[in-house]
């Protein structure tokens, strides 16, 4: 824990065009960056995990629980534990999200 410079954070492909840096995490939370290119897609999934992000950039068709809305740079959402969404990315995005517990699988 303690400080984590953002020079340290390791970019980890997920899927083609979107990449992951786990930027920090604590006991009871995570925070990550993703950088999604136009026209890729993150598939629809659910997790255990409550996740509220933030749009640093770009354009997504965000999914969730059946509800799409387009957000862009300034938006915010919020996924309950146990709920399936998606995003289409639109234009290329810059997105931080924070996980409450951690996520295992992004360690």
């Amino acid at each position: 824990m303690g400080i984590k410079l953002y020079r340290e954070a390791v970019p980890v492909t997920m899927l083609p065009g979107i990449v992951r840096k786990t930027l920090v995490e604590g006991e009871k939370m995570m925070i990550c960056e993703f950088t999604l290119e136009a026209g890729s897609e993150i598939p629809t999934h659910s997790h255990s995990h409550e996740q509220v992000g933030y749009i640093l950039a770009g354009r997504l068709r965000l999914t969730i629980e059946g509800e799409s809305r387009l957000v862009e740079p300034g938006d915010s959402y919020a996924v309950p534990p146990n709920v399936s969404h998606h995003a289409q990315v639109l234009e290329r995005a810059i997105v931080i999200d924070t996980f409450c517990p951690p996520r295992e699988d992004y360690r």
